[in-house]
């Protein structure tokens, strides 16, 4: 069994593969205070209560763009459950030519986007991650990475509103039911959701 760790700005995101098979998935907050134990011990009792014996684990992979946590995360596996993980990078073969002036600088995130996408469906694509960015990413049918857009997410685009507007308040960022809001609430729902909906 594959651990896969997504370790993300705002969430780390993972689970266990059986073969090509997910067969539990988490999602915790991210916090850099956070020790290899702590998340060791989250780690563990979260595969425990999935019933996923830990002996039964053959490899780990991490995907990070939070540098401050990627050997915490290491460190944690290799103590844990003695694995020690394939850590993405432009270097790694994901079986994409990267087409970007300097590779280094693709986030390990927009890497495995493009290359899970691009497997699984061996055509031209837009693949588009609605995290605390919201990337972009070109992938040619031949399999080579162009290059993308990175614009601020959802949440930051609502932090940015209400701290630059006092007199709006924040409200939960659901869908309204039309684009014409008719209060306020609405009114920066439709702007926020919409808006990010258009682009993608």
């Amino acid at each position: 069994m594959l651990l896969v760790v997504d370790i993300g700005n705002t969430n780390i995101v993972w689970g266990v593969y059986d073969g090509r098979t997910l067969a539990a998935h988490w999602r915790l907050a991210t916090d850099v205070k956070k020790t290899s134990d702590e998340y060791g011990i989250l780690f563990a009792n979260l595969l425990t209560a999935a019933g996923i014996p830990s002996q039964r684990l053959s490899g780990a992979i991490i995907s990070s763009v939070v540098p401050a946590l990627t050997g915490t995360v290491e460190d944690m596996l290799e103590q844990y459950f003695h694995q020690h993980p394939v850590i993405v990078t432009s270097d790694t073969d994901t079986g994409l030519t990267l087409r970007y002036a300097n590779p280094k600088e693709i986030g390990s995130d927009r890497l495995v986007n493009a290359a899970a996408a691009y497997h699984k469906y061996r055509r031209d694509l837009i693949v588009v991650d609605f995290g605390t960015a919201t990337t972009f990413c070109a992938i040619t049918a031949e399999g080579h990475y162009l290059g993308g857009v990175i614009t601020p997410g959802l949440g930051i685009s609502a932090e940015a509103l209400f701290a630059r507007a006092a007199k709006l308040a924040k409200v939960e960022l659901i869908r309204p039911k039309t684009v014409i809001g008719t209060d306020t609430a609405g009114s920066i729902q439709a702007g926020l959701l919409f808006r990010v909906c258009r682009t993608g």
